[in-house]
């Protein structure tokens, strides 16, 4: 049952590890579930309770710097209300057309909402470009918690049979 139990928490990291960088999967999360039952399959003998709660710390970045960063990147260059709807519906409606669709969908929604509420293309395209700008702030920054994560995991395993 164990080995059952360490495919499925390294199936996990797989799918949080992917999900870092497709939108449509909760990368961290399930990293994060990967590495917990990973732990709990050693009894929290190699990796302790307190690393546990440390890893706690870039789930919480990384997942509000994905949230919040194409936001912010369209709220820098000026972005309207209608904008910030229009990135959000954009993004939304984008996940039901794939990887292309999760990129181009709220950078159209944004461009869309700003074009709608102020009938100013060039207005629009800078808010476009912010808004993907901001999208590859958060997944550089969703990148960078997982990497934290997975080095952590690993340093515990090395350590533990090292020293």
């Amino acid at each position: 049952m164990n080995t059952l139990l360490i495919i499925f928490a390294l199936t996990l990291m797989l799918a949080g590890a992917a999900g870092t960088i497709f939108p449509a999967l909760p990368g961290l999360p399930l990293l994060y579930g990967g590495i917990w039952l990973l732990a709990y399959t050693q009894d929290y003998q190699i990796i302790g309770s307190g690393t546990l709660l440390f890893l706690l710390l870039p789930v919480i970045f990384g997942m509000a710097m994905d949230f919040i960063a194409g936001l912010m990147g369209a709220k820098y260059t000026g972005a309207s209300q209608t904008a910030l709807w229009g990135a959000f519906v954009g993004g939304i409606a984008g996940m039901f057309f794939g990887l292309p669709g999760l990129l181009i969908g709220p950078v159209a929604g944004a461009m869309l909402g700003e074009a709608f509420a102020r009938s100013d293309l060039i207005k629009a395209g800078k808010v476009g470009i912010g808004t993907f700008i901001g999208f590859i702030i958060g997944v550089a920054a969703k990148v960078g918690a997982a990497l934290v994560m997975l080095f952590t995991a690993l340093w515990q395993y090395l350590a533990h049979w090292l020293f």
